[in-house]
């Protein structure tokens, strides 16, 4: 069961993808590292484990068995992990797709349609 929900993962794509396109010392990776920061344990497991699965390193149905590695095996902290993957936007992308979470949808819960 995913344990963050699909607009915080937007919201990290949305972040990411402005943080690769913007320009040095804009402040993107500073706030893109204090919101992931500011998730609590299972959130921060959860995106770990999403992008796994947009990697292929797990496949969409053994999600908790991710979910529980990311936790076990954090020694970083996360915001560094992710960070750290010049790929984030695009893997997590990719594992909400591969769960059948459209993107799309769930930036509709950051910035609703009047």
């Amino acid at each position: 069961m995913l344990t963050i929900s699909p607009a915080k993962i937007a919201h990290v794509i949305i972040r990411a993808r402005k943080f690769d396109a913007g320009v040095p010392g804009s402040g993107q990776a500073r706030e893109l590292r204090a919101f992931i920061a500011a998730l609590n344990e299972d959130e921060q497991a959860g995106l770990t484990a999403v992008m796994w699965v947009g990697r292929d390193t797990y496949d969409a149905s053994e999600l908790d068995e991710a979910i529980a590695t990311a936790k076990a095996e954090a020694t970083a902290p996360t915001e560094d992990y992710l960070l750290g993957n010049p790929m984030l936007a695009d893997h997590l992308e990719d594992g909400l797709n591969a769960l059948g979470i459209s993107l799309e949808e769930a930036e509709e819960d950051i910035y609703p349609t009047v």
